[in-house]
């Protein structure tokens, strides 16, 4: 632990992520939703994809070597097999029977668009008298400040106020923080979320239909690893399809290979939102480390 005058911090310690790619190469990249969701709309586009968005599945039945997809505009949609990724508040998850409810871990997190500080070439986190901040990375010209408040019961904010309210919370945190807390000036700008987690047991198919991505696990975000966990959701799920010729085999298997890595990453998350609860936030950087590394290994 050392102390920095120029900015009025204490260095608790640094997490080493494990880097997956070679030497020098980054070991985490921040990236913008808008961004990904672009990278992702045009790579699927480029493979021939036909995208239709503002629709939910309303019912699914089985035909034996089909699933027929009723969908919320009236249309039906005979397919070979359908892929629930609607989110951690999945609609379709109940449908389907599968009984599992967000559960609130006792915190809020606020987030915000802010120009990047010359300084912020990674995650950075601050522990403050109560709630948490930091400050991601996710692009040369712009990082997001996100903030962590513990609240028992989660609550609604009026838009117009969220900036405001924002600021305020940061108030207590000087040096790093309060550089960038003044330019959180527009509502719109501002995100405020109930944090919740979801772990599916295990099937996470039913018949030809199968849970992916935060359907089926959603961590919060302490670990920074949703969206990385459904990427690889992806990839496995791809590798059980060309590896499986039964399509209801590639579907078990691939819950199988997903359940105990995504169990590990909505445990420590969780973990990690207690110890913060808590005010035991030097222990947190013990629990980063351990879970990167162990997500080091092959998926």
């Amino acid at each position: 632990m050392r102390h920095d005058q120029r900015f009025g911090l204490r260095y608790r310690a640094e997490v080493e992520l494990p880097s997956l790619l070679e030497a020098g190469r980054p070991a985490q990249a921040g990236i913008a939703r808008s961004d990904l969701t672009r990278v992702l709309r045009e790579s699927a586009e480029s493979q021939g994809t036909v995208l239709r968005t503002a629709l939910t599945v309303s019912q699914t039945v089985e035909k034996g070597t089909s699933v027929s997809a009723v969908l919320s505009d009236g249309t039906t949609r005979d397919v070979d097999r359908v892929v629930v990724a609607d989110g951690a508040g999945s609609k379709t998850r109940k449908l389907l029977g599968i009984e599992v409810m967000p559960t609130y871990t006792g915190q809020m997190v606020w987030r915000a668009v802010v120009p990047r500080p010359t300084w912020a070439d990674r995650l950075f986190t601050f522990f403050g008298p109560g709630d948490n901040a930091g400050l991601i990375p996710i692009s040369a010209a712009y990082a997001y400040c996100f903030l962590t408040e513990n609240i028992a019961t989660p609550d609604v904010l009026p838009d117009s106020e969220l900036a405001d309210r924002m600021r305020d919370h940061l108030r207590p945190f000087g040096g790093r923080v309060a550089e960038v807390r003044e330019s959180i000036t527009k509502p719109e700008d501002v995100v405020r979320r109930a944090v919740n987690t979801v772990l599916a047991e295990l099937p996470w198919n039913v018949g030809r239909v199968v849970l992916i991505g935060d359907a089926a696990h959603t961590p919060s975000p302490q670990l920074v690893s949703g969206a990385a966990l459904a990427v690889e959701d992806a990839v496995v799920f791809a590798e059980e399809l060309a590896r499986t010729p039964d399509i209801l085999e590639a579907l078990e298997s691939f819950g199988k290979r997903r359940y105990d890595r995504a169990r590990l990453v909505v445990g420590a998350s969780g973990e990690v939102a207690r110890l913060e609860q808590a005010g035991k936030q030097t222990e947190v950087p013990g629990v980063l480390g351990r879970t990167h590394g162990a997500l080091a290994a092959a998926i």
